[in-house]
């Protein structure tokens, strides 16, 4: 008897410490924090939200309307400003749900928040409130269909580029966004687009050029900025903003948004100088037309690798973009004949395919651990940031000329010669911007 006690005493002595020891791991398990709030987080990434909005308004609105000839400066500026407007709401309505709510196959996302349902003061996206983390993707919709207008001014009509607006950030935006940021197929797949080289510049870029060859060349062409103050303040407002488009894209007040901060800085200014010096050196002359042009080629080319590369790789990513963009500029552009008004494919489709490769180069994992490039031990990454460049520039060429060729059926795409050379701020708005 005393034996049998022994011996069931001694097989309860490990169920007795395993339950010492499991208590404590399971209360852990059980009451392990859920998100919270963090106040320093949320006003960062207010800041940040503000600063991508100022990019299109008054940013790139300035910017473009600079650049745009005197009796085409108020129409280029309403482009900016009508789809700022209707992405603000068509965002709301069913742009987020379909980026950020759920999967359906890796393609897009779900209804359920259409019209923010569920969605309120206390709902969180990590440690900021949803409402805020929402309206800051809103503002990179926004910008991203606003560069394309670029590629189109001095010749398309106003309705026909309100009706793509809203077909363009529906089927082309969403789905691509979904695809890299909203737990789509290529953020499966690894590809790494810290801030938009793909999402927004290569398919900004891509939609530009395709615009631009069915819409067919202006009666003149060559570029005669109106006010290059104008132009050299919207670079001055884009920089600016560009810090909470890169660092804000960290979504969060730490040490990889101020590295972010950091390499958006260092590019830019690479950037700019590598396109002016190389400039100098070519025509003899150092344009500001040209620093500028460099400054948002550093920008757009370092975006998608702000939070994944060190100093070293943001100085050799800036000083390429300067190089690689002025020659896609001053050379592809006049071999092949077509015509991008502002060189929106030229400087942002260009910087955004090579920003998203050489990512794939020089991601280091000390900066981020969930990027790893070619030079730091994984070449896989290169052939993924490959892939996921190619899978965008095919779909979004595609359903950019299916929208474009759509819009035609429902309005005139192209306003008349008469209209165009009589300038489409009278024509399309019935006003005159020659004081500005």
């Amino acid at each position: 008897m005393l034996r049998r006690f022994v011996f069931k005493l001694i097989g309860f002595v490990p169920l007795f410490f395993t339950m010492i020891l499991a208590s404590p791991l399971q209360v852990l398990a059980q009451d392990s924090p859920p998100p919270k709030l963090d106040t320093g987080d949320t006003a960062w990434m207010l800041v940040s939200t503000a600063l991508v909005m100022l990019m299109t308004i008054p940013g790139l609105a300035i910017f473009y309307g600079g650049l745009a000839k005197k009796k085409d400066v108020l129409n280029t500026i309403a482009m900016s400003l009508i789809t700022y407007c209707l992405v603000s709401f068509l965002w709301v309505v069913y742009g987020y749900s379909l980026t950020f709510s759920g999967d359906i196959a890796g393609i897009i996302g779900y209804l359920d928040k259409a019209f923010l349902s569920g969605v309120g003061v206390s709902s969180l996206q990590g440690t900021i409130p949803e409402p805020l983390f929402l309206t800051f993707q809103l503002t990179f919709a926004a910008i991203t269909v606003a560069l394309i207008s670029g590629a189109y001014i001095e010749r398309i009509s106003f309705s026909a580029w309100t009706i793509f607006t809203i077909l363009w950030m529906c089927l082309v935006y969403v789905p691509v966004a979904h695809w890299v940021w909203g737990n789509g197929f290529l953020a499966k797949l690894g590809a790494l687009d810290f801030a938009g080289g793909i999402v927004v510049h290569t398919t900004a870029g891509i939609s530009a050029l395709i615009g631009t060859l069915i819409l067919g060349r202006r009666k003149q062409v060559l570029l005669i900025p109106n006010n290059m103050t104008l132009v050299v303040i919207g670079t001055g407002l884009l920089w600016f903003g560009w810090f909470g488009f890169n660092a804000g894209s960290a979504v969060s007040a730490n040490g990889l948004a101020a590295q972010a901060f950091l390499n958006t800085n260092t590019a830019a200014a690479l950037g700019g100088l590598t396109w002016l010096f190389t400039e100098w050196l070519i025509t003899k002359k150092p344009t500001i037309l040209g620093i500028c042009s460099g400054i948002v080629a550093g920008l757009a080319t370092i975006t998608p690798a702000a939070g994944f590369v060190n100093i070293v790789g943001a100085i050799i990513i800036g000083v390429l973009a300067g190089l690689i963009c002025y020659f896609s500029v001053s050379s592809l552009k006049p071999k092949f004949g077509y015509d991008d008004a502002l060189d929106v494919f030229g400087i942002h489709g260009v910087a955004g395919i090579f920003g998203a490769i050489l990512t794939g180069f020089f991601a280091d994992p000390s900066i981020n651990p969930s990027g790893t490039g070619l030079f730091f031990g994984n070449p896989k990454q290169v052939l993924i940031q490959l892939l996921s460049v190619v899978i965008t520039i095919i779909f979004t060429g595609v359903l950019s000329a299916v929208i474009l060729y759509v819009t035609k059926l429902l309005t005139r795409l192209r306003v008349s010669e008469e209209e165009e050379i009589a300038g489409l701020d009278i024509t399309q708005h019935g006003e005159k911007g020659y004081n500005i």
